[in-house]
């Protein structure tokens, strides 16, 4: 199967995303749009392309088939006069414009929100950037690393006693990518009330902000610093990972009546009455010797032991979930969280499906990300801008696509 042999579909097969961002913020927000049938036609330089197409183990750049999928990806030198006369082109036919170039790039290039609007006053134009469009911090690089420091959410990451850990993924870029689309779509919704078009301005620093709950207050307030924790949050308890024989797995009973419940499947009903535990300061405080005594019974057992005595009890319960597990467990094959996307390089490759799910218009993953830099130049040529083969040869020779 191949991208030619299903349609689009889901809720925004109507719209056409023109995507000029690589690596990861822009092109999540990209592939979102993607998920939900919209046109998403990725652009990237000749020769060179998105580098994430070389990122992974070596020989197995697998990002790139999750972040490029659904996508019809072509080639276009925006540092030359032709080649940004072409974008103009695809822009004026398109409702988004995707980037997260450092601010300044697209105008030094003449290809800023002002120049593009000029073509076609309902483009939604979204850029993501480190620090957003205006402001000191402005003109500076910024990585998503950089970005969850800037947002406060490194500080908080991994044990009190060693430096701040970091996510083992993008965090930043993706929730990002995430505000960028709903933003995106905002924008849509005040576009077909007025035919106006608008910018979308998202920074990675303040979309990590904006999860970061109520950290400011509480030190405007309280003059309290949230500190790392670990695997714990301050104060609530019982909620940690604790040992299986076969594995880890968390167990959260933090409310008065579910501690009640935890207490008596672990046979030591009495613990509820516990000076120490019977208030939810006091397990907060004594949080310690109740994750040893939960431990005692945990480590004794198998996780599927422990879940089902959990279950059981009422009580919230969850392995620790590693990639082989998600591909064995029933409620993943049930819900089909992760689902065989086409793809001429890695047959059967899964990935995870598209959240969230809609009851009447769900999307779809058509295809894995193309593998050739430049798959689909001609036919979005051809196709869009009426161009001549020979004219895309010509383009072609030249250096422009």
């Amino acid at each position: 199967m191949t991208e030619t042999s299903t349609e689009r579909s889901g809720p925004l097969t109507d719209l056409r995303v023109i995507e000029l961002g690589q690596l990861v913020a822009g092109p999540f927000c990209g592939q979102m749009f993607a998920d939900m049938g919209a046109d998403v036609i990725k652009v990237e330089p000749p020769g060179q392309g998105d580098p994430l197409r070389e990122w992974g183990r070596d020989g197995f750049p697998l990002w790139w088939s999750v972040c490029a999928r659904g996508k019809r990806c072509i080639t276009l030198n925006l540092r030359t006069e032709e080649g940004q006369g072409l974008l103009k082109q695809l822009v004026s036919e398109a409702d988004f414009l995707v980037e997260n170039f450092r601010p300044g790039t697209l105008e030094k290039w003449g290809l800023g929100y002002e120049e593009l609007k000029k073509v076609n006053p309902g483009l939604i134009m979204i850029r993501v950037s480190g620090y957003g469009q205006t402001g000191p911090y402005s003109s500076r690089p910024g990585y998503a690393s950089v970005g969850e420091a800037m947002g406060g959410v490194r500080y908080l990451m991994g044990e009190p006693d060693r430096k701040p850990s970091r996510a083992g993924i993008s965090l930043g870029d993706s929730l990002a990518g995430l505000f960028s689309a709903f933003g995106a779509l905002a924008a849509l919704h005040h576009r077909e009330k007025t035919g106006e078009g608008q910018m979308i301005d998202t920074s990675i620093y303040e979309s990590v902000l904006a999860f970061m709950e109520g950290l400011v207050p509480e030190y405007q307030f309280e003059d309290y610093t949230r500190e790392r924790s670990g695997s714990v949050l301050p104060s609530i308890a019982p909620s940690n990972i604790y040992d299986g024989r076969d594995g880890m797995v968390i167990i959260a009973a933090n409310q008065p009546t579910v501690f009640a419940r935890l207490c008596k499947a672990i046979g030591q009903p009495d613990l509820k009455d516990d000076p120490r535990f019977n208030t939810h300061a006091g397990r907060g405080e004594n949080m310690a010797e109740l994750d040893a005594i939960i431990n005692e019974w945990t480590s004794s057992r198998t996780i599927d032991e422990i879940e089902a005595e959990m279950v059981e009890a009422a009580v919230p319960v969850g392995k620790v979930f590693r990639a082989s597990d998600m591909l064995e467990d029933p409620h993943y094959k049930a819900r089909q969280s992760l689902v065989e996307v086409p793809s001429e390089r890695w047959p059967g490759i899964l990935q995870q499906n598209i959240v969230p799910r809609l009851t009447g218009t769900p999307g779809k993953i058509r295809w894995a990300g193309p593998d050739r830099l430049g798959q689909h130049t001609a036919d979005v040529l051809t196709d869009l801008l009426e161009l001549t083969p020979e004219q895309v040869e010509k383009l072609k020779q030249s250096g422009i696509v």
